[in-house]
C-alpha cells in the first residue's frame, strides 16, 4: 500500500463535519436554556467587539433561564443591547450586573421551522462527508493509474473508504433524528 493514501486523514476530515455539525445542532434553540444558544452573541467593549463569554460568565441555572453575570458593570448595557440585536428573539432582564434571560417556549410553528434547519444543517454536513470520499476515491485512482497501488489494492481501499462514509452518514442521520426529536418535544 502506498504511504500517499491515509484513511486516517479521510476519517479525521468527516469526524470534522460531524463535530462541526455538533456545534450547529447546539446553537438550535429548543426550548431549553443551553450556554451555546448565546455562542453568536458579541459585544462592543473597550473599543473593539469580543465574544459574550470573554465579558461575563454565562450559566443556565433553570432550564429555561440562562444567567450572565457580567464582569465590569460599565458593559452591563452593552451586552444587554449585544442579546438583544443578535437575532435571537431573546429579551434579557438587568438584574444589577447579572442579566437573566428567559427562553419563552416554541410555538408549533416554530418547532417545524427549526426542524428544517436541522435538516439542511445535517445536508451540509453529508455534503462535507461525500466530498472527503469524492477526494479519497480520486486520490486512489491516481494512484493506481500512476502505478503506485494495484488494482486489487484500489478496489479494496475503495470499499474501505465507502464503508467508513457510510458509517459517517449514518451517524449524521442519528444525530439528526435526535435533535428533531428534542425540537419537537412539547
Amino acid at each position: 500500500m502506498s504511504s500517499e493514501f491515509d484513511i486516517d486523514d479521510l476519517k479525521r476530515r468527516m469526524s470534522g463535519a460531524i463535530e462541526n455539525l455538533k456545534t450547529e445542532f447546539s446553537g438550535l434553540r429548543t426550548g431549553r436554556a443551553s450556554v451555546n444558544l448565546l455562542d453568536p452573541v458579541v459585544v462592543d467593549a473597550y473599543g473593539s467587539t469580543m465574544p459574550l463569554n470573554q465579558v461575563g460568565t454565562v450559566a443556565t441555572p433553570e432550564a429555561r433561564l440562562i444567567s450572565v453575570q457580567v464582569w465590569d458593570k460599565t458593559l452591563v448595557g452593552a451586552t444587554e443591547k449585544a442579546i438583544r440585536n443578535a437575532g435571537l428573539g431573546l429579551n434579557p432582564v438587568v438584574d444589577g450586573q447579572t442579566l437573566r434571560i428567559p427562553i419563552p417556549e416554541l410555538n408549533e410553528e416554530r418547532r417545524q421551522e427549526l426542524t428544517k434547519v436541522a435538516g439542511r444543517y445535517a445536508e451540509q454536513a453529508k455534503i462535507a462527508v461525500r466530498n472527503v470520499r469524492r477526494d479519497g476515491m480520486d486520490s486512489l485512482k491516481k494512484l493506481e493509474k500512476d502505478g503506485e497501488i494495484s488494482q486489487d489494492e484500489q478496489k479494496t481501499l475503495g470499499e474501505q473508504v465507502q464503508k467508513l462514509t457510510d458509517k459517517k452518514v449514518a451517524e449524521i442521520d442519528e444525530l439528526t433524528a435526535a435533535k428533531e426529536k428534542e425540537i419537537m418535544q412539547v
